[in-house]
């Protein structure tokens, strides 16, 4: 078994550093300080704690064409799952990679028109103040002290900067976050045990949604940030034995051009739709993080 997956991620990594060349003399620029070879190592070492409802290991369970087509999204954006920045989920036959918002931050940064981003929470008995400037929300005051983190969550907020010094801010309450929450794939389970990182997640997201889709960047860029956005925002399939809901799903957010690897000659069934959240990312300390 060891032989077969050294075989298998020796075709993956070779297939995915061919198609990263190719797109890299189309124009794509990926980070001075990324090592897409040690990032595609480390993918493959956490692939192999990821499993599927029934316990079966993701890189027997999925195809390698979308193993290859996550990976790259992966190397596209500058990610690396060492860095908690990003991680695997199974969706049927299916693997897809998502971003943790430590890797959203990372991806939005890249933008040429983004300078910084970060969000904070909004605890019961802090001093939140803003206005809506010429049609913009922007951030006059938030005063808070340590003892508030302990108390209940009233909402959060996500600034972004950009490149000519404005701030833009983004503000959700407490139950438009906990809405979004229900539209997620994600275990609810993880909202419940790291609610504050996951509230700068879900506002992170919403302040990245509209710089990622208006932005002039590289479409390759983009494409492969769109990929790899949960959205929190839309319906998700409620059935969760409903392989072919799931097969829709996966073909309207396939990836427009895939990386051809040939599959192995024994059939691959399939497996029932399940994100898989990595165990390492549910027990991390909140130092860690648990894979936001």
């Amino acid at each position: 078994m060891t032989n077969q997956l050294a075989i298998i991620q020796k075709d993956i990594t070779d297939s995915v550093n061919n198609k990263l060349g190719e797109l890299q003399k189309e124009g794509l620029v990926i980070p001075q300080n990324y090592n897409a070879s040690n990032a595609l190592k480390s993918a493959f070492f956490k692939l192999q704690e990821v499993k599927d409802k029934t316990g079966r290991p993701a890189l027997e369970v999925c195809t390698k064409d979308s193993i290859a087509n996550s990976l790259l999204d992966m190397t596209v954006q500058g990610l690396s799952p060492a860095k908690t920045q990003c991680y695997f989920v199974v969706y049927g036959t299916q693997l897809q990679l998502q971003r943790s918002y430590f890797g959203t931050q990372t991806v939005l940064k890249r933008l040429s028109d983004v300078k910084d981003i970060w969000a904070n929470v909004i605890y019961k008995d802090d001093v939140f103040e803003y206005e809506n400037y010429h049609g913009r929300e922007r951030l006059l005051s938030h005063k808070t002290s340590f003892e508030n983190r302990d108390k209940d969550i009233l909402g959060a907020y996500a600034i972004v900067q950009t490149t000519e010094g404005e701030e833009i801010l983004t503000v959700m309450t407490k139950k438009e976050i906990e809405t979004s929450w229900g539209q997620s794939k994600t275990s609810q389970s993880v909202h419940k045990k790291f609610p504050q990182e996951m509230a700068k997640r879900t506002v992170i997201n919403r302040a990245a949604k509209a710089f990622v889709n208006t932005s002039d960047d590289s479409d390759l860029l983009i494409e492969a940030v769109n990929r790899s956005t949960e959205n929190e925002y839309e319906p998700t399939v409620k059935d969760m034995g409903d392989i072919e809901e799931v097969k829709r799903e996966i073909e309207q957010n396939a990836n427009t051009e895939e990386i051809d690897i040939q599959e192995p000659p024994t059939p691959v069934q399939d497996a029932d739709y399940e994100e898989v959240v990595q165990q390492e990312q549910q027990q991390a300390s909140f130092a860690d993080g648990p894979g936001f």
